[in-house]
């Protein structure tokens, strides 16, 4: 599906190059998009890596041993982030908790990301990899958003056998998050992942080629 880009051409002017937010429920496929967008010039910005990287620093482990006691670290001090999943994941109020103390640290190293990647020459497109991109407003400073769908089935197994999760864990996190029809409706691109890697790749193609297109007349 391909949605009207025309107003969002010169939001970021900033960065001179177009700036893709990927979308998608859990177990849809976003990171192998990601990959295959990054092989065709992409610059990735993983929030799920940044937010990983911030949960391991001294002054937030610090902050969530104080928080929820010594439950939340591994024997060699790293934060436990499966142990922190249940907590936030079972108590919507711990979950904003965290998110507070997490996102405004998380959105500065991805600024600093953005600025970093518009001034290398082989970036060609800059990729925003967010599972909460609507729900952070991260649409907002996105040019263009791709939505990667997938049925429910598939993402299931997916969280199972990737993840290592429970049944029912998948619907358990989803339900923190916006309505995917919601998501699907509002993007400005719809990619199919039901099928194989080759037609999935083959979406990935045409809709890069499509963004660059269109900013390239701009």
């Amino acid at each position: 599906m391909i949605g009207d880009t025309q107003t969002s051409k010169v939001k970021n002017d900033h960065y001179r190059k177009p700036v893709v937010g990927l979308a998608g429920g859990i177990g849809s496929g976003k990171s192998t998009v990601s990959a295959m967008m990054e092989n065709l010039g992409g610059g990735i910005i993983s929030s799920d890596r940044l937010g990983h990287e911030e949960l391991q620093a001294q002054d937030v482990k610090a902050t969530l041993q104080k928080w929820w006691g010594d439950v939340v670290l591994l024997p060699d001090g790293n934060v436990d982030r499966k142990k922190v999943a249940s907590i936030v994941f079972a108590d919507p109020a711990q979950r904003h908790r965290l998110e507070a103390l997490l996102h405004p640290r998380i959105a500065v190293r991805r600024r600093d990301r953005m600025a970093e990647l518009a001034e290398k020459p082989r970036i060609r497109f800059i990729v925003i990899d967010s599972p909460l991109l609507y729900e952070s407003d991260l649409d907002l400073v996105c040019d263009v958003v791709v939505f990667v769908d997938a049925g429910i089935e598939a993402r299931r197994e997916r969280s199972e056998k990737h993840r290592g999760w429970p049944q029912g864990e998948l619907e358990r996190r989803e339900k923190s998050q916006h309505p995917l029809d919601m998501k699907r409706a509002r993007a400005d691109y719809v990619c199919q992942n039901n099928s194989s890697l080759s037609d999935l790749q083959q979406q990935v193609d045409h809709i890069v080629n499509s963004i660059l297109s269109e900013f390239s007349s701009v």
